[in-house]
């Protein structure tokens, strides 16, 4: 973890705690209620991103992503305007850029800040086996402070530590400055953990940027139309996961992974990663880390105008 800094004993009280979103209620609906129910969501998905369905966006991205090169590994570019940006996430594939958020008060902080600045802020900790769970829509979840999760963490001598991930803290994001890239981005989402902790392989089909602040992950992404190799299961209309493994590939019981073109990277303090939507991606920590990201809430620059 990173060291304290002078402000560390400022008073935890400075951000008191603000009341979580209550979890959805996992009702016990008819297949006739569940079915309106998603073709209802699909529509107000569709849109806000201004398109005419989800399964047609997905099966352009899918279509676009056949027509792309094979990538070879993820580049490593200075920091972008919109303008360039835009430019060059035309293109459908994912890209780091160097240097964007070294200069966000964010990246300042350490755990020791954390602890004194943040402590009484509300978190919804992953607990559990959170992997094979982590589409489920009643995975384990445990709400405390973030001092409470921060003291968890350091008893906890698990194989997979408890995370803390996809949370609105708008505290924190108080402390970013995100490049104005998409017409329409959603909230900034936190995640925080040590060592060990893994968001599973997975694809959103929104494009998202994300952002390493302190620590360090390894991100393993694919292309979208790869899913055919990755035994996708569907979440919901715009995210879908993947049982395979690429830090542990069983390829005896996930043969096809084999086909699939995935590559990794190691993202460091400062760097933000452009996603694009319908890419499968793998976030693993690989020491204690501060992360952000968005997601856009358009139609994908992949798609054009």
């Amino acid at each position: 973890m990173k060291q304290a800094t002078s402000d560390s004993s400022a008073d935890a009280s400075q951000h008191p705690a603000r009341p979580l979103p209550p979890r959805p209620a996992v009702a016990a609906l008819s297949p006739e209620e569940a079915a309106a129910r998603k073709q209802d969501k699909e529509r107000r998905d569709a849109q806000v991103r201004g398109v005419a369905s989800i399964a047609a966006m997905r099966a352009a991205i899918r279509q676009a992503s056949a027509r792309l090169p094979v990538l070879a590994d993820i580049p490593r570019l200075g920091p972008m305007k919109t303008a360039a940006f835009r430019q060059r996430a035309a293109a459908g594939l994912p890209f780091i850029m160097t240097g964007m958020a070294t200069r966000w008060p964010l990246s300042t902080l350490t755990v020791a800040t954390l602890r004194a600045r943040f402590g009484a802020l509300a978190v919804r900790a992953r607990v559990g086996d959170y992997i094979n769970t982590a589409f489920a829509p009643d995975r384990a979840m445990q709400d405390m402070r973030l001092l409470d999760y921060l003291d968890l963490v350091e008893r906890d001598s698990g194989d997979l530590p408890p995370y803390l991930g996809n949370l609105e803290l708008r505290e924190l994001n108080a402390l970013c400055h995100w490049p104005n890239f998409f017409d329409k981005m959603g909230p900034p989402r936190f995640w925080i953990g040590p060592a060990g902790t893994v968001t599973p392989l997975h694809c959103d089909y929104d494009d998202n940027v994300f952002t390493q602040i302190w620590g360090s992950k390894r991100i393993w992404v694919a292309p979208p139309h790869h899913d055919q190799y990755l035994y996708p299961r569907e979440a919901n209309a715009i995210l879908f996961g993947s049982p395979f493994d690429p830090d542990h590939p069983d390829l005896e019981r996930f043969p096809l992974a084999r086909q699939a073109a995935l590559v990794d990277c190691v993202m460091q303090p400062g760097e933000m990663l452009y996603l694009p939507a319908g890419w499968y991606h793998q976030v693993s920590s690989l020491s204690f880390s501060l992360s952000c990201n968005r997601w856009a809430r358009a139609r994908p620059l992949v798609l054009g105008t």
